[in-house]
């Protein structure tokens, strides 16, 4: 006499889906099909839209001229005979390096006022509570889209009056008109993740608003400020139209205008060399994103949360 056959729960469960008991579980060839489509491609695709700029700079600095006017004869998309001319003459016959110093000081001292303007206005705005601070908040984020071309010509006036033309000082100056309004906004949103129980605590104890500021938020805000930094540095970096307007001679130019005002020659474009010094340019920024990538994206979600 046979015993009878004892079926779980999960076994008829299957039966009722459709499914038989002895069926093995197995991942159907669909389900990696979509992920290729759906994941792998998608991301591919993405390196390539966004790596391709950077290949392109990379082979065109390092390609001689006849490979450059002649597609028929030489790939555009590879380099057959490699030199280091456009780079010798970047670096040895204009004044490059100069332009990069000057472009790091500035930016460095315009990303340390800005920072430095924001950290109290942000504070003063989350924790004073004064009447009103939200739509202050929101009138500063606002000034951030104001083009620069409207604040172009007051300022320029302001340069000149102040005999700033023609002088690193007066993008130093320029620049925190568009770096404050949007550091302040990213602060206001990191300070409103830090316990406001701890200041509480701290005024109980005595301490003032900058002790609380100096000692308690901002080693907390150490994110907050590094990805406001970021921001400044690589704006202040990448500006254009403020370092064109306000900057004449040749020796105090910063990279981005430097290398297309100087390396362009009439209608006479030397592509090696201004390649070259634009993959350069790039580098310190490239450098500041890998080294900070992780405190940048922490206080980006941060501030948006809130």
């Amino acid at each position: 006499m046979t015993e009878p056959t004892v079926i779980t729960a999960e076994e008829e469960f299957q039966v009722i889906a459709g499914k038989t008991v002895d069926e093995p579980e197995r991942l159907s060839w669909d389900s990696r099909t979509r992920r290729v489509i759906t994941v792998y491609i998608p991301l591919a695709l993405f390196l390539i839209v966004l790596l391709f700029p950077f290949y392109w700079m990379a082979i065109t600095s390092v390609k001689p001229d006849y490979e450059m006017y002649d597609y028929k004869k030489y790939n555009p998309f590879w380099v057959h005979s490699p030199t280091l001319e456009n780079i010798r003459k970047l670096l040895f016959e204009t004044e490059y390096p100069r332009w990069l110093m000057t472009t790091m000081g500035i930016a460095t001292a315009a990303t340390f006022l800005s920072v430095g303007a924001s950290v109290l206005a942000a504070y003063a705005i989350e924790r004073l509570r004064f009447k009103g601070a939200q739509h202050v908040g929101l009138a500063i984020y606002l000034a951030y889209l104001v083009p620069p071309t409207i604040l172009f010509i007051p300022l320029a006036t302001l340069i000149f009056q102040f005999g700033l033309f023609d002088s690193p000082v007066a993008l130093i100056l320029t620049y925190p008109t568009f770096l404050i309004p949007f550091c302040t906004w990213l602060l206001i949103g990191y300070f409103k993740s830090i316990p406001y129980e701890l200041e509480e605590c701290a005024l109980i104890d005595g301490a003032s608003r900058l002790q609380i500021l100096r000692r308690i938020t901002l080693p907390l805000a150490v994110p907050g400020l590094i990805s406001a930094g970021i921001f400044a540095f690589t704006l202040s970096w990448n500006e254009f139209i403020y370092a064109l307007a306000f900057i004449q001679s040749t020796e105090k130019k910063t990279v981005p205008v430097a290398i297309l005002t100087e390396l362009v020659t009439g209608d006479v474009y030397q592509w090696g060399s201004l390649m070259a010094g634009s993959l350069l340019g790039s580098v310190p920024v490239a450098l500041i994103y890998s080294f900070f990538v992780e405190y940048y994206v922490s206080s980006m979600t941060g501030a948006v949360k809130e």
